[in-house]
């Protein structure tokens, strides 16, 4: 069975509403959920702003060293607001919107990209089904193994009487979550990669994190992913890069 869309959505508002004491109407909820291009390049050009007039520095969050790739960087707005941006945007999850805005490229080009949070409230809600079933299994509830480092999903186990699915920022397509090494519910971006890659001119090769071809052709990262490389057939497979 699949988790309800509104439940979903209303625990975005949620956590929206515990970072800016309020709650969204429900229309305007809906409209927060386009990402507008304008405010991307309304926050890159604060975002550049702000660090020419810093120095070099970036407004964002402090994360752990070890926090994954496209989710390491998050945008402080309150650097921002109001000096160089009147107020987060409103498809921003601090306005009670559904995307956490992050930096890539912070080295040499910080840009600005996209998270979509109702991904990760549900792979949060899959995370404590399974840690509830490795608390009482001992273990995880493995179908297949895929490689080393992933496994497929067995949700029978779990409950589900249907497979549940990411709904890809990239393509809208259904694309299936996965677990890798520690047990942690991810999502299979293999085929949005795949279609980028046929599509998309690249120079990559064996033991490159192709992930990159999704990051410089959207605005979105594929984020709660594990790194992607190529095999002898120049197709994406899971690997562990990083």
């Amino acid at each position: 069975m699949r988790f309800n869309r509104f439940i979903l959505l209303m625990g975005i508002t949620a956590i929206g509403m515990l970072l800016t004491g309020c709650m969204y109407p429900q229309d305007r909820l809906k409209e927060n959920q386009v990402p507008y291009l304008d405010q991307l390049e309304a926050v890159q050009s604060s975002v550049d702003q702000f660090q020419e007039a810093s120095g070099g520095l970036l407004p964002i969050k402090e994360r752990d060293m070890d926090t994954p790739i496209y989710q390491k960087y998050p945008i402080d707005f309150n650097k921002l607001s109001p000096r160089y941006l009147q107020e987060p945007p409103g498809t921003a999850y601090e306005s009670g919107g559904v995307y956490y805005y992050v930096l890539v490229d912070v080295e040499e080009n910080p840009t600005v990209k996209l998270i979509d949070l109702r991904i990760a409230e549900e792979i949060r809600e899959l995370n404590t089904r399974i840690s509830v079933y490795k608390g009482s299994k001992g273990f995880a509830p493995i179908k297949e193994v895929i490689n080393n480092h992933a496994f497929r999903v067995d949700w029978e186990k779990l409950g589900y009487d249907e497979e549940p699915y990411a709904q890809s920022p990239y393509s809208d397509k259904n694309l299936p979550y996965i677990l890798n090494d520690q047990g942690e519910v991810m999502v299979d971006y293999s085929m949005d990669i795949y279609e980028f890659l046929q599509n998309n001119e690249h120079s990559f090769k064996q033991g490159d994190d192709v992930r990159e071809i999704l990051v410089k052709n959207s605005v979105f990262v594929p984020a709660y992913s594990l790194p992607y490389t190529l095999d002898d057939n120049n197709e994406p497979i899971i690997s562990k890069i990083d």
